[in-house]
């Protein structure tokens, strides 16, 4: 056989076909698969964070309910006995009169008490009310029917939780000493208002009663109270330096600091749907059915970092730490010439799980920030250390160094950010996009070979 047809014999040879599993297209596809996969422990992630916030929450009630609970403050208002006789039948009924006017002081010093891991905002302090009764506007109400016993009046003042009230600092009616007894008398509007307490009195019907009461309360989370009077103005002090003003009504005033906080209220009846008075029949029953709750103010002794509120937002973010340290390590294997089998990814996409559960575990003993710090450290200092081994050289695996701590980075402000969470997710999307973009600009993606060389 000449040279010649040994030529065109060794050209005739087909080339050996290029592996399919070697191609960028499979190795892109199994990495889509290993990201849904790592759904399922994100997932179960995302429930031991709620199942840790919810017994964080078991074990504040359990407190509040052994210390007070919310405090929430209903009244004063005199409750006046009336007989109304009828053609047939004598009917008991209540006559409920509402202050002219009152003034709401109310100081309170907040600490946190814990039980195990977990802690709960309360505080002790006291309450003092202060006003006049009149009978002025509810004199033409009176039906000639109507019989009204003055002398056994009653002053009410309804609470959610009994345990909330420590002991009665003052009480003083007219100039005179009251002597306070557990119940509400039916003081509820055909709300559930089931404590409170009552004292008897003498009212005076043609002139203006006093009254000035001074309580030593305690409770957790929240305080609330009614603004029942014809005028009510309230101020709360306390050294609680995140408050969160609650209710039907805003403080017409108030000043921060880190010291504490000062808050002032004005309320007019004219603003709220309560009457001045009503009556009831002697079960307490009330014609028509008001929602007091919508109308009372407070504050609440807000918690502004909740550990287990930004763990459950960080877990949200969790797809990103998968999908960017892929990139990562599909780009480091292209131009390192190395090949990175999928179980090494697989491996760094638990790495990157992990994180979550090291947060939380971590944040439950020491503070958010902290442990977030030492948590992010930990899967740096892992993922470059890892990446080292992969393409075997410092300068290349420092990019995957480089990239995650940007990552949890942006990952932090975007967590203390909340009102701007949004866009910085976003924009992350948009920048992350538009690299891959610009590094794949020039690559040929159809001869591109995964294979080690």
């Amino acid at each position: 056989m000449s040279d010649q047809d040994y030529s065109n014999t060794e050209q005739q040879i087909p080339k050996k076909p290029r592996s399919f599993t070697s191609g960028s297209g499979f190795k892109i596809a199994l990495l889509i698969v290993l990201i849904l996969l790592m759904l399922i422990p994100i997932s179960m992630i995302r429930s031991l964070v709620y199942e840790r916030s919810r017994r964080a929450n078991e074990a504040e009630s359990s407190i509040m309910e052994a210390w007070g609970s919310q405090f929430v403050l209903y009244g004063p208002v005199i409750r006046i006995p009336v007989v109304e006789q009828e053609e047939f039948r004598t009917v008991n009924r209540a006559l409920w009169i509402t202050p002219k006017d009152m003034n709401i002081n109310a100081n309170f010093s907040a600490e946190r008490k814990r039980r195990g891991i977990f802690s709960v905002a309360l505080f002790s302090g006291d309450v003092s009310l202060a006003g006049t009764f009149t009978f002025e506007r509810v004199a033409g109400e009176i039906k000639q029917n109507q019989t009204i016993y003055p002398d056994q009046a009653e002053i009410i003042i309804g609470l959610a939780n009994q345990k909330g009230i420590r002991r009665i600092i003052r009480a003083d009616y007219n100039g005179s000493d009251l002597f306070f007894m557990p119940g509400n008398r039916n003081f509820s509007f055909n709300n559930s208002i089931d404590n409170g307490i009552n004292a008897l009195i003498p009212f005076d019907m043609n002139g203006i009663n006093t009254f000035d009461i001074q309580i030593a309360v305690q409770g957790g989370k929240s305080i609330q109270m009614l603004p029942i009077g014809e005028t009510t103005q309230a101020r709360i002090i306390s050294d609680w330096s995140s408050p969160s003003f609650q209710g039907g009504f805003l403080p017409t005033a108030y000043t921060l600091s880190e010291s504490g906080f000062n808050a002032n209220w004005e309320i007019s009846y004219l603003s709220r749907s309560i009457p001045l008075f009503w009556f009831t029949n002697d079960r307490g029953d009330y014609d028509g059915r008001l929602n007091l709750r919508g109308e009372l103010f407070g504050v609440d002794f807000y918690k502004p970092l909740d550990h287990y509120a930004l763990n459950e937002r960080a877990v949200k973010y969790a797809i990103l730490f998968l999908v960017i340290p892929f990139i990562t390590l599909f780009f480091l294997e292209i131009f390192s010439r190395k090949t990175i089998h999928p179980a090494q990814y697989l491996l760094s996409a638990l790495a990157n799980v992990i994180f979550y559960l090291l947060l939380l575990s971590i944040s439950e003993h020491l503070s958010f920030s902290i442990a977030y710090l030492i948590s992010a450290i930990a899967l740096v200092c892992m993922m470059t250390l890892y990446a080292r081994s992969l393409v075997e050289t410092w300068a290349r695996s420092a990019y995957m160094g480089l990239v995650m701590a940007l990552l949890y980075l942006i990952l932090y402000l975007t967590l203390n950010a909340e009102d701007w969470a949004l866009l910085i997710g976003s924009v992350l999307a948009f920048f992350i996009c538009a690299v891959v973009m610009y590094l794949t600009r020039k690559l040929d993606w159809s001869s591109l070979n995964l294979k080690q060389k």
